[in-house]
């Protein structure tokens, strides 16, 4: 049986080897970096994110916000419906 399709903007977890995927194909800045922002928050320091956009705006924004944030993009997937998935490295948490 095929599980159902998530909604724009829903978080599924994959696989345990799989990270989280935020789908935000069916957001308009700047929604599509407060959307990924709050998936990070939630993610412990150095998890993993994936996240399904559309759009040069969108994946101009998204990447350049977060990597101003300090995370690590490690992958940058274009995908054959003419998305893209980014799979994002939370930054570790400051030395206290």
């Amino acid at each position: 049986m095929t599980p159902p399709a998530q909604p724009p903007g829903a978080v599924s977890a994959g696989a345990t080897s799989c990270p989280p995927v935020l789908d935000i194909t069916g957001e308009t800045c700047p929604m599509t970096f407060v959307r990924t922002r709050l998936a990070l928050d939630r993610q412990l320091p150095g998890g993993m994110l994936g996240v399904r956009l559309k759009g040069d705006e969108p994946h101009r924004n998204v990447s350049r916000s977060v990597r101003a944030l300090g995370h690590e993009i490690v992958a940058d997937t274009p995908q054959s419906d003419g998305s893209v998935m980014l799979v994002i490295r939370k930054k570790d948490s400051p030395a206290g």
